[in-house]
């Protein structure tokens, strides 16, 4: 089981280290916030007080923390002012959008974390990805006739529930590169859950859409339907179960949760769903056991890395497929001079490269423990090079198209492959949540969180006031022996998670993540090419209409892109499909990002509209 804080974290022993990082944390003055106020000292009565100003860009000096949610940045926010480092920081920020995101992220799923140490100047990364139960069957997603569930029969069961990595991550960090205990950064988190937060229109859209679901089983509505109502928007949403086991888990360790009772209540409810009768969901019971989560391991990776005009890029390495796919793509890119062209030729680029780059990913992303992933050709530039020549600029090719050819890749044009590709399925969910922070010293950290679809299984621990995770909908829900993310017993699934940090000159410039399924790869490459090719601001980078073409048909927008920029590029070929208005589907990512500007100046930007806005906020306002 993993250990608790002060002992060394469990990782694989082929995992890379990275130099710690040791802080000292002088106290400083407790402070609070009043609701619609920007974080600062204040009076007892107003320390508890819920905290509802989102604001979308900051700028100033000292550090920063910016996520999709005011009460989470403002308990990072916290936690810098008070002497904790980039990590502390983003673990306790982590642990509140548990309680105000509760649909999108918490211990009940996983996700990816990329340090960046000032003192060493080093990336490295934890892949604190879900796994499959050892004893999981290639034929877990078949009925009983041998036919494929419909994927609207997994995605609400406990057959789709993995073992969870996210406070495995949470202790790793903490351990490795933080200055506080995980149990001393749980309490922000332990005190809102308990306070409670006020219930925005996404929130409330996201428990109305997840209702039915929620209703499949007995436990869920007792937490997230009070009363078997939709809460209301303006009311306090309170969560004392989620409460209490921060707190145990504070007391006890994470071995509680890995090796312990918790483990135990988890494995119980996976295998034996607490169903609803009235239900006309199947919910399909799941595999896990108390040992697999008692096994259960994160993994110290090294980066994935390209340079791009003159900046290095660093992303995450399989099992998660961003750091592969973004990085592919820019480097097809770098061989066009984009700053030179028409907005819409720019963009037709972008598109074209998305496509060739997610072809590639289709055709070799996976869990390397379980099949081997050519990282350096993928990211070499002779291989970009020859795929760049498939890339028409006046014409959109035919989708899907075809991976190429690792193997032969030498940098030379071979235009004879054309279109024509089978398209692997892609089931990814598309809330997740994404925090970037950043503290005093210069440390970074890019972290993406999530429990897959919005709502995770639906199925909420007993008690326990969390939701379990539906990742493993991320595997191809059809087994083919030569499809890198089949399904297999203990396997991580790809993952399109890309936490990014971009640097300059050994510097950190940039850091930049976000939530949206497939569309992260996309929503992360746009967000660059808008600052470094287009010349954007942070701000408008990060609020520009968008556009995700993963090697489909259509490319799917939003509705402002295709006002915009629909009639051109559909002179080019492209061809669109928008998130229908008024749901979750609507926006494309929930992006956050930090610049640095030297001098240790700092913008901290969050989404101005998309999922409600986000919060940005820095320690010194400039």
């Amino acid at each position: 089981m993993l250990r608790s804080r002060r002992r060394t974290p469990r990782v694989l022993a082929a995992a890379v280290a990275s130099g710690a990082l040791t802080l000292s944390a002088a106290p400083a003055a407790s402070f609070a916030v009043s609701s619609g106020s920007k974080p600062g000292a204040r009076t007892t009565a107003e320390r508890v007080a819920p905290y509802t100003t989102k604001t979308p860009i900051s700028r100033g000096t000292g550090g920063a923390v910016t996520t999709v949610d005011p009460e989470a940045t403002r308990v990072g926010l916290r936690v810098l002012e008070r002497g904790g480092n980039a990590v502390d920081a983003a673990v306790a920020a982590a642990a509140a959008l548990g309680v105000t995101e509760p649909f999108s992220a918490g211990i009940g799923g996983g996700g990816y974390f990329v340090h960046y140490n000032a003192r060493t100047g080093k990336i490295r990364t934890i892949d604190g990805r879900e796994t499959a139960p050892e004893s999981m069957p290639r034929t877990a997603f078949q009925d009983g006739n041998g036919a494929t569930r419909p994927f609207d029969d997994l995605v609400t069961s406990g057959v789709s529930i993995g073992v969870p990595g996210t406070l495995a991550t949470w202790e790793a960090a903490a351990d490795r590169w933080g200055t506080r205990s995980l149990a001393k950064l749980l309490r922000p988190a332990a005190r809102l859950a308990e306070r409670g937060f006020v219930v925005d229109e996404t929130y409330a859209l996201q428990t109305e859409e997840n209702q039915p679901r929620f209703e499949a089983f007995t436990t869920t509505p007792e937490v997230f339907l009070p009363g078997g109502e939709v809460p209301a928007v303006g009311s306090l949403f309170r969560n004392p179960d989620l409460a209490r086991t921060y707190r145990q888990i504070a007391r006890r360790g994470a071995g509680w949760f890995y090796g312990g009772a918790l483990g135990r209540e988890i494995t119980a409810v996976v295998q034996s769903p607490p169903k609803n009768p009235e239900t006309t969901l199947p919910v399909p019971a799941g595999y896990m056991r108390p040992r697999d989560l008692a096994e259960y391991e994160v993994i110290f990776r090294k980066p994935t890395r390209v340079s791009y005009r003159g900046y290095e890029v660093y992303g995450m390495r399989p099992s998660s497929s961003g750091g592969t796919t973004v990085g592919e793509a820019l480097n097809i890119l770098e061989t066009f001079d984009l700053s030179e062209m028409s907005v819409v030729d720019a963009l037709h680029h972008y598109l074209e490269a998305s496509a060739l780059a997610f072809a590639d990913r289709a055709e070799h992303l996976g869990d390397p423990a379980y099949t081997p992933v050519p990282v350096r050709r993928l990211l070499s530039q002779e291989f970009a090079d020859e795929r760049a020549c498939e890339l028409d600029p006046d014409e959109a090719a035919t989708k899907p198209v075809l991976p190429g050819d690792i193997r032969t890749a030498d940098g030379t044009c071979d235009l004879a492959r054309g279109a024509g590709a089978i398209p692997r399925s892609d089931t990814e969910g598309r809330e997740t949540t994404n925090l970037t922070v950043a503290d005093r010293w210069g440390n970074v950290v890019e972290y993406t969180l999530t429990i897959e679809a919005t709502g995770g299984s639906g199925l909420a621990v007993p008690g326990r006031g969390f939701l379990l995770n539906n990742e493993l909908t991320d595997f191809s829900t059809t087994w083919v022996a030569d499809d890198p993310n089949r399904l297999e017993g203990g396997k991580r699934p790809r993952s399109s998670m890309s936490p990014t940090i971009v640097l300059r000159g050994g510097e950190p410039f940039l850091a930049l993540g976000s939530p949206g399924g497939s569309t992260i790869i996309t929503t992360v490459l746009q967000t660059i090419v808008n600052r470094i090719d287009l010349g954007m601001g942070l701000r408008r980078a990060v609020a520009a209409p968008r556009a995700t073409q993963g090697n489909v048909t259509d490319v799917t927008a939003e509705q402002a892109f295709v006002d915009r920029f629909g009639g051109p590029l559909g002179a080019l070929g492209h061809t669109f499909v928008v998130g229908e208005a008024g749901t979750s589907a609507e926006d494309i990512g929930a992006l956050t990002a930090i610049e640095f500007r030297g001098r240790n100046r700092l913008v901290a930007a969050a989404e101005p509209t998309r999922r409600g806005g986000g919060s940005a906020l820095v320690v010194n306002d400039r």
